[in-house]
């Protein structure tokens, strides 16, 4: 009895929120949850109601075991925009329907910035008036900038027309809290999601073999290339002036390739879980270290949180449309706020304004460019300054401080030492690979990725298998003590 008692303990911890040990994609109890919640699925999903009734609570406990009882934040945010947008399309009076978009808008706003910054602000404040500041014990829900985003583009969009409120407040929540993409992105538009709901179309055989081909690819960048590739990047940036500058370049150069494994893995896994379930999320990432310039690389990276800044703040401010000064403020605007959506501190403010700053000064000498031919050499050269610029600003977003940024950035150029480089491949050859398979991984053209998946999905089961397996065994191979938690999952 008293064994009984133990493991029926041990399964109600294992499945209550746990603060340090949130659920992730790349968790096995993910995982073992998501294979008794497909079939069970499956059955429903002809059934709309009851489909969209058990996503949403499998959605909501999602969340409940990402951010605990915060979940019901997510159901309080999505009841009041539900019934403000019911009442905005009754509504003649062109100012009562913007009261009710600005008053959805501030309280998204409002809850974000208390959780998000409400602790920077004091502190600023603080500095100016020198109060004894004492920071708030506040938690930062995860995932809350993702669905504060969607929820202004859902309320913003039934203003402009652009969609029709959902009928029912189930809809819209199943929108909100869509699972997959609920805690790290996509970032999904209403336009785009709403009339799969309403359409619930199957997986195609294709669809649910693409999907576990993207699931797998998510896998092998996140839980194989970034989790192993962090731990020495970790190393450099916990100790800015503990290694030589090649040390430190490698460790600017491996955060760069983690943080697009981690993310784009991320956004691959929540794609083709998506698929499997019979929904199609947009694309996020499109070989954004490709890009031959700042602007070309915001059209490849995070292409769901650029499209909706593009949509929600560039335009609104004026776009294009207010000569050229105004243009490049707008722009510099535009990525300023997207710093800030990405953390509470002035190192992402800084690294939001100066990509604000090169996409200005790339606007302002294109029609100069345009006129050099597009050789080689030219490409060679665009390409390397981007990522030059690229990768010294990801020093800024991922140091600890403002103070260890710049340690790290003149350690690189003041104490290089490339007499460390024959003892740095010698003990990190591993690493070494992993850099080399995503950089040339990276480089290979569309068509051959096309291609793999073309023959992946119609690949005979035990080659599914095989690749399922080896799968598992290098994440087994190569994983860490713990499972480490996705980079955007603090935002």
């Amino acid at each position: 009895m008293l064994d009984i008692l133990n493991i029926y303990n041990n399964i109600v911890e294992l499945l209550s929120y746990q603060k340090d040990a949130p659920m992730l994609f790349s968790s096995g109890l993910f995982w073992v949850l998501f294979l008794l919640f497909i079939p069970m699925y499956a059955m429903l999903k002809k059934r709309r109601w009851q489909m969209i009734t058990f996503v949403v609570a499998f959605s909501l406990y999602f969340y409940y075991k990402s951010s605990g009882f915060f979940f019901l934040l997510l159901v309080g945010t999505s009841l009041l925009d539900w019934i403000l947008s019911h009442i905005i399309i009754k509504l003649n009076s062109r100012f009562a329907r913007k009261l009710c978009v600005t008053i959805s808008i501030i309280c998204s706003i409002g809850i974000l910035c208390y959780f998000k910054y409400a602790n920077f602000f004091m502190w600023n404040w603080n500095q100016m008036v020198e109060w004894n500041f004492q920071p708030l014990d506040v938690i930062l829900p995860v995932g809350i900038s993702f669905y504060t985003f969607q929820s202004i583009s859902y309320i913003v969009d039934v203003y402009k027309t652009r969609v029709t409120p959902t009928k029912t407040w189930l809809e819209y929540l199943f929108f909100l809290s869509f699972f997959p993409a609920l805690v790290a992105g996509p970032i999904v538009r209403a336009d785009y999601f709403l009339p799969q709901i309403t359409q619930n179309n199957r997986a195609t055989r294709n669809d649910i073999y693409f999907g576990f081909w993207l699931i797998l690819l998510g896998v092998i960048k996140k839980a194989i290339i970034a989790d192993y590739i962090a731990q020495y990047n970790d190393l450099i940036f916990a100790n800015p002036t503990g290694y030589t500058g090649f040390e430190s370049l490698m460790g600017v150069i491996g955060y760069t390739m983690q943080i697009y494994c981690d993310f784009s893995g991320y956004s691959d896994m929540a794609i083709g879980i998506a698929l499997i379930m019979g929904f199609k999320l947009s694309k996020n990432f499109d070989f954004p270290y490709k890009s031959k310039s700042l602007t070309e690389f915001w059209h490849r990276w995070h292409i769901s949180l650029s499209s909706w800044l593009r949509d929600y703040i560039y335009i609104p401010l004026g776009g294009n449309r207010k000569g050229t000064f105004r243009t490049y403020l707008n722009n510099f605007l535009t990525m300023l706020i997207g710093g800030l959506w990405h953390g509470a501190d002035w190192k992402f403010v800084f690294w939001g304004a100066m990509h604000g700053v090169g996409l200005a000064i790339h606007k302002a000498f294109k029609p100069l460019l345009d006129k050099i031919s597009n050789t080689w050499l030219v490409k060679a050269i665009s390409w390397s300054i981007t990522m030059i610029v690229v990768s010294l600003l990801w020093v800024f977003f991922r140091a600890d401080s403002w103070q260890d940024s710049l340690l790290i950035i003149e350690n690189i150029f003041i104490d290089f030492r490339p007499d460390y480089i024959p003892v740095f491949a010698s003990v990190r050859y591993i690493w070494i690979v992993m850099m080399a398979v995503i950089i040339v991984s990276h480089s290979l053209p569309q068509r051959w990725y096309d291609a793999m998946a073309n023959w992946f999905v119609k690949s005979p089961w035990i080659a599914k298998l095989a690749i399922f397996v080896v799968v598992v065994q290098l994440v087994i191979q190569f994983m860490s003590e713990e499972v480490t938690p996705f980079i955007y999952f603090q935002f």
